[in-house]
């Protein structure tokens, strides 16, 4: 048996040798071939193991080993095709290396790991990020979304070192020209780097988070994200804004968000001048007691909690965590068509729909006391005197 498949394989060397020959290639070097495809292929299996046992041992990548070779096996193939290819050149060109060639591959294999880096690093994050709670951790969204941004830049530029290494590139002479002509890059991207300042100070003035109401420069909106160049707004009307970030650290923000007790009902109750003194008397105390006492009115007695039990900043914490308990009801002014009562005060919520819910049984209540008191609401009028017929009248009664 043995004879015959040594027959069998001489015959059939014998044979593709002169059709091999016509394309360089002998026996030797298809025998090379496939017995590399075969030892590639186990090194593959035992580089995937080899990554994972790595991964499980490392804290940081524990959690997401199993997504993270889930979204890695076409990277990894591709990295082992290029593995036999280069390698089959090799043997093809009599077991030496062409510089270019080798180049060439080197190029290719630094983009496929710089890119298996980014994967891993990215799926880990993601990973860590869906049971992450920044309010327990104390840290904002936006710095871990900006955080995130610029370590992939930070792989990326890495990974075009490395690339430009393997082209050739002489990387001392790079860095030091980024050094020569480092003004005019700053001159030239002066708005990217004043973004990129605006970013950071978005971020660690607290100025704003995501998902706050915001209003700058007559845009008005919902925070989307903090970019590092552009902060994204979804206006009410549901039109998408990018505004530059260095514009925040020129512009007044108007914060909405940024109070915890007390959104404002102001309103002028107008009542007719033929009313009488004690009914306006009247009126205007038992509205007062009615705000004191409604339950979603905040008052000076109402309770609440600070959110910072200690702060070295010197300023008031009401002011500071916003928080208005200011109730007024008084006489105001003797308006063209009516006598004004003031009514200030705040609704213990913030929210706009809670504000509205409030708002209208405070109105209701106050249309309630208005009746009771005999008083009616004025609208603006205007009395015409005809002089003719006033001096008629005058002569008349002469």
């Amino acid at each position: 048996m043995q004879r015959v498949w040594s027959f069998f394989l001489e015959d059939f060397a014998q044979k593709i040798s002169p059709w091999l020959g016509d394309y360089g290639v002998g026996v030797a070097k298809l025998l090379f071939v496939l017995l590399l495809i075969l030892i590639v292929f186990v090194v593959r299996r035992l580089f995937v193991m080899g990554l994972k046992f790595a991964l499980l041992r490392i804290e940081l990548f524990k959690d997401a080993t199993t997504h993270i070779l889930e979204r890695l096996p076409r990277t990894i193939n591709l990295l082992f095709i290029v593995i036999n290819s280069n390698m089959i050149v090799y043997i093809y060109n009599d077991f030496s290396s062409i510089v270019a060639v080798t180049r060439f591959f080197n190029m290719l294999y630094a983009i496929i790991e710089i890119y298996i880096v980014y994967t891993i690093v990215n799926t880990a994050i993601a990973v860590k990020l869906s049971s992450f709670n920044p309010h327990r951790h104390h840290l904002k969204r936006d710095v871990v979304n900006v955080g995130i941004k610029i370590m992939n830049f930070i792989i990326f530029l890495m990974g075009l070192l490395v690339v430009l290494y393997f082209a050739g590139v002489d990387l001392t002479a790079v860095l030091s020209g980024l050094g020569i002509g480092g003004f005019a890059l700053a001159f030239a991207a002066k708005d990217t780097i004043s973004n990129f300042f605006g970013t950071l100070s978005v971020l660690f003035s607290d100025v704003f988070s995501q998902g706050d109401w915001i209003e700058i420069d007559g845009k008005e909106g919902t925070v989307v994200e903090i970019g590092l160049r552009v902060t994204t707004i979804r206006t009410f009307d549901n039109a998408l804004i990018s505004i530059p970030n260095g514009i925040f650290a020129s512009k007044d923000v108007k914060n909405w968000n940024k109070r915890k007790v007390g959104r404002r009902i102001k309103m002028n109750i107008g009542v007719t001048y033929n009313s009488k003194v004690q009914d306006i008397q009247n009126a205007v105390k038992q509205i007062r007691q009615m705000l004191l006492q409604h339950p979603d009115i905040a008052t000076p007695n109402t309770k609440y909690e600070h959110a910072h039990h200690h702060s070295t900043k010197l300023v008031s914490k009401d002011d500071l965590e916003g928080v208005k308990t200011t109730l007024l009801v008084y006489l105001d002014t003797f308006a063209d068509s009516s006598i004004n009562i003031l009514v200030y005060c705040f609704s213990k919520s913030v929210k706009w729909e809670d504000w509205l819910q409030t708002k209208e049984d405070v109105m209701h209540k106050i249309m309630e006391i208005i009746e009771q008191n005999n008083l009616s609401f004025a609208f603006p009028s205007l009395s015409i005197y005809d002089e003719t017929r006033c001096k008629k009248d005058n002569t008349n009664d002469e």
